[in-house]
C-alpha cells in the first residue's frame, strides 16, 4: 500500500477510519488507527452525553468532550488524527471551531454540504478540510463555492456510496441502483478533482461497504487515492464501544442488516434487533428533547430519539438502541486488534494487486 497526502500531511497507509457515533470511534480507536499509519477519526456526534459531568448545558458538554477526546488521542499517538462532524448537527459550528482551536489534523464533514467550512479557518490554521459527498455534483458544488467564496479547495474528498453504515445520502430507491454504486461514483468524482489539478491536488477517498484488501485495490485502480472503512474497526479491541455492541456485529447475518427510516429524514443502514422492532410497533415515542442535536429533527414527530438510541447501543443496552453498520458488517467473526486488522488488509491488498498485474 502506498502512502498519500492530505494537503501537506503524509498518510502512511491509504486507510481512513470512518467516524462512528455515538461513542463508537473516540480517542481509543482513533489513536490505534493513527499508530498503525492510517487516519484515526473521532466522531463528534453526541459527545455531550459521554461527558455528563462537564460544566454547562448539552452544547457546552459537547465542546468539553471533543476537546478532551482530541487531547487524549494526542497523548496516545503522533499519527494523523481527524474528526467527523455532521453538517446536520445543531452544534456543527461549535464542533468545527473547537477542532480548529485544538489543531486537529483533518476535519471530515458530511451529512449535508459543508459550504461554509473554510470560513472557520484562522490565519495560523493547519487543519485540513475534507468534505464527504455522495455524488460528483455535490463535489463540484463544494469546489466551486469554496473556491469562489474563500479561495480554498478541499484537501481531499470522501465519496460515500450506498453500502455505507449509518445515515445515507441517497433516496431509498437509489440504494440498489447500479448507477449510484460506489464503482460508478468514484471515476466521476476523480474527474471533478482532476479538473482543479493546476490549482491543487485533491485526492479522492472511496467509502461505503469496503471491507477487504481486494476492495481497496479495486478502488485504487478506479482512481481513488485511499479508502475510508468503518465497520471493520468496530470489532477491534481498541474500539470505544462496549463488548456487547461489538458482539452484535459478530453475531449478525446478512439478513439482519436492514435499511431503516431515521428520525432525521434520511434512510440508514443498521443491524435489526429488539429496539428496531419496537420502533415499527410505535412503542418508542420521545416525550421531550433536552438535546436538540440535529437541525432537522422534530421530537414531536419523531418515532424515537436517535441520539439516545445510539448512545444506549454503544453502552451495550441494545434493548433501548441499535447498531448502525455497513452492508458487510456481518463478515466480522471475532474481536481483533487494529494492528491485526490492518496487517490482514495489507496482505489481502498485496495478493489482489499482484493478481491484477
Amino acid at each position: 500500500m502506498k502512502s498519500f497526502f492530505i494537503g501537506n500531511i503524509e498518510v502512511k497507509i491509504p486507510i481512513i477510519q470512518g467516524g462512528m457515533g455515538v461513542g463508537i470511534s473516540l480517542s481509543g480507536l482513533a489513536s490505534a488507527v493513527a499508530n498503525a499509519g492510517g487516519v484515526g477519526v473521532i466522531s463528534c456526534a453526541g459527545l455531550g452525553l459521554l461527558y455528563p459531568k462537564a460544566k454547562g448545558g448539552y452544547a457546552d458538554k459537547c465542546i468539553a468532550g471533543l476537546r478532551e477526546e482530541i487531547r487524549k488521542a494526542r497523548e496516545k499517538t503522533k499519527g494523523v488524527i481527524g474528526v467527523n462532524i455532521m453538517v446536520a448537527l445543531s452544534n456543527y459550528a461549535d464542533m468545527v471551531r473547537t477542532s480548529i482551536r485544538e489543531k486537529i489534523d483533518v476535519i471530515f464533514a458530511g451529512a449535508g454540504l459543508p459550504l461554509d467550512l473554510p470560513s472557520y479557518l484562522v490565519s495560523d490554521s493547519k487543519t485540513k478540510l475534507v468534505p464527504i459527498v455522495s455524488s460528483s455534483r455535490a463535489a463540484k458544488v463544494i469546489c466551486t463555492k469554496w473556491s469562489s467564496n474563500y479561495g480554498y479547495l478541499p484537501d481531499a474528498i470522501v465519496v460515500e456510496g450506498p453500502k455505507a453504515g449509518g445515515h445515507l445520502g441517497f433516496k431509498k430507491e437509489q440504494l440498489s441502483d447500479n448507477s449510484y454504486a460506489l464503482e460508478a461514483l468514484i471515476p466521476d468524482v476523480v474527474s471533478v478533482a482532476e479538473s482543479y489539478k493546476k490549482e491543487k491536488h485533491i485526492p479522492v477517498i472511496a467509502a461505503g461497504g469496503i471491507s477487504t484488501g481486494e476492495d481497496i485495490s479495486r478502488f485504487i485502480q478506479l482512481g481513488a487515492s485511499a479508502v475510508q472503512m468503518g465497520s471493520i474497526f468496530v470489532t477491534t479491541e481498541e474500539c470505544d464501544a462496549s463488548r456487547t455492541f461489538k458482539e452484535v456485529y459478530i453475531n449478525s447475518t446478512p439478513d439482519d442488516i436492514q435499511i431503516i427510516e431515521s428520525p432525521v429524514g434520511m434512510p440508514g443502514r443498521a443491524i435489526n434487533g429488539e429496539f428496531i422492532k419496537r420502533v415499527k410497533e410505535g412503542l418508542t415515542k420521545p416525550l421531550s428533547c433536552p438535546f436538540h442535536c440535529i437541525k432537522t429533527c422534530d421530537y414531536t414527530k419523531s418515532p424515537y430519539c436517535i441520539i439516545k438510541a445510539l448512545y444506549n447501543a454503544a453502552k451495550g443496552n441494545m434493548g433501548k438502541g441499535y447498531a448502525f453498520a455497513g452492508t458487510n458488517a456481518f463478515l466480522a467473526k471475532k474481536i481483533s486488534s487494529v494492528k491485526e486488522v490492518i496487517d490482514a488488509l495489507k496482505a489481502d491488498f498485496s495478493l489482489a494487486t499482484q493478481k491484477r498485474i
